[in-house]
């Protein structure tokens, strides 16, 4: 069976350094830190009070006050970002057939908002259960998907996938493989997530996942500094429309750039902490590589998972050493955590959105906030404090999870 080729036509991104895609890029290019102090909720008795929260977003923008009863955030994030991509992508009733684009979903964490506030309320009121009638298809993971479908009509494949931070790159990779197996002409992929609450905070927090940095939050994300102690928590969505080359060029669509391998694997070692040799990431990069017929030479740029953890940021160079040898050194390498923080199951879709424009606009966003060197780290090109104009034909865009859920999605210049 001859696989079809798969480009990507539309791009949407609602993050905390941009609420659309030309503000993302804009902040990504010029270093713009998207952490502060938190806003959601009163978070002084926290170990970390800081956060990446969406700035100046207004769901009444974008929703009547009926429509937002029936929301998640998660939701709500994930169709703002899908309205945008769906028009960046030009799709309309009269170029697609919409029993054939669908729509694959990624999401960590669902609608923990909802959840935490339906449990309080039970919890406040004399255990009364009151529980609303929209709470269940306002939590559970799979609606967004759902409810993406049902707004434009997209009769397609549609599911969610739950792969912890990796989510969002999985779904990419299950939007790909439906489409150049034949089964969608186009899909809506992506993820979202709305984890800044109390339950996300202090999860993470006392996992010690987090950092405390409270007195300097814009510089709190590290990615590969020796001071790093903790990821940022962000919230937001990223969405990518897939579409079959032949489909797009028919209908005379853009393309930013073509999607031509993904890797899966998992660490199999710990259900947090990545496996100290990056075992399982450069299992998921050489499949990403060589299913799009290229060799590792041949990359010029990765966008990392890069969270500022202290295990994490070392076992991942580690394996693009592991992996690539000599040319590791060679390779510009970036963590745009650094300036959105950690969007969880939403990750794998932003920083594949910034690997995309990456390749389109030949510039490699910065590694924000680096001081010191970390001697445990390999000196690779990590694009420290600016912005590099470079072409890029190739690049790989790295997303992990807990649970050992590694994603790599590759992507070159068309």
């Amino acid at each position: 069976m001859e696989l079809k080729r798969v480009v990507v036509t539309g791009i949407g991104a609602l993050t905390p350094i941009g609420n659309n895609v030309p503000q993302l890029w804009e902040s990504l290019v010029n270093g713009v830190s998207g952490a502060g102090k938190i806003t959601h909720f009163d978070a002084t008795k926290f170990k970390c009070q800081i956060a990446a929260e969406l700035k100046s977003f207004d769901p009444l923008d974008h929703f009547d006050k009926k429509e937002l009863r029936l929301l998640d955030g998660y939701t709500i994030y994930g169709i703002v970002a899908v309205d945008e991509a769906l028009r960046d992508a030009g799709l309309t009733d009269s170029n697609i057939n919409k029993d054939r684009m669908g729509v694959i979903w990624g999401s960590g964490m669902g609608g923990v908002k909802s959840l935490q506030d339906e449990i309080v309320e039970y919890a406040t009121h004399d255990f009364v259960p009151r529980f609303s009638p929209y709470w269940v298809p306002k939590v559970i993971v799979d609606i967004c998907a759902g409810q993406i479908a049902i707004r434009h009509g997209l009769r397609g494949p549609n599911y969610c996938t739950a792969a912890a931070c990796a989510s969002s790159a999985a779904a990419i990779n299950d939007a790909f493989n439906l489409i150049r197996l034949g089964k969608a002409d186009a899909m809506v992929a992506g993820g979202s997530e709305c984890a800044v609450t109390e339950v996300g905070i202090g999860g993470f927090g006392n996992m010690r996942a987090l950092s405390t940095r409270n007195d300097d939050p814009q510089t709190a994300s590290r990615p590969f500094d020796r001071d790093r102690d903790g990821f940022v928590l962000g919230e937001g969505a990223g969405t990518i429309i897939l579409e079959e080359l032949d489909h797009a060029l028919a209908r005379g669509a853009k393309i930013y750039a073509e999607i031509t391998g993904a890797g899966l694997s998992a660490d199999a070692y710990h259900i947090t902490a990545s496996h100290p040799e990056g075992l399982g990431v450069i299992n998921a990069m050489r499949q990403a590589v060589e299913e799009s017929g290229m060799q590792p030479t041949d990359v010029d740029h990765i966008n990392t998972h890069g969270t500022s953890t202290p295990i994490g940021d070392i076992s991942e160079p580690k394996a693009l050493v592991g992996y690539f040898g000599d040319h590791a050194y060679h390779m510009a390498i970036n963590s745009t955590k650094s300036m959105t923080g950690h969007l969880l199951g939403a990750a794998g879709a932003v920083e594949a959105i910034a690997t995309i424009l990456t390749i389109k606009n030949g510039i490699i966003p910065p590694t924000i906030n680096h001081f010191n060197d970390d001697p445990e780290i390999p000196a690779l090109d990590f694009t420290f404090c600016k912005a590099q104009k470079r072409d890029v034909n190739f690049a790989l865009s790295n997303a992990f999870g807990f649970g050992g859920h590694n994603v790599c999605l590759a992507f070159r210049k068309y």
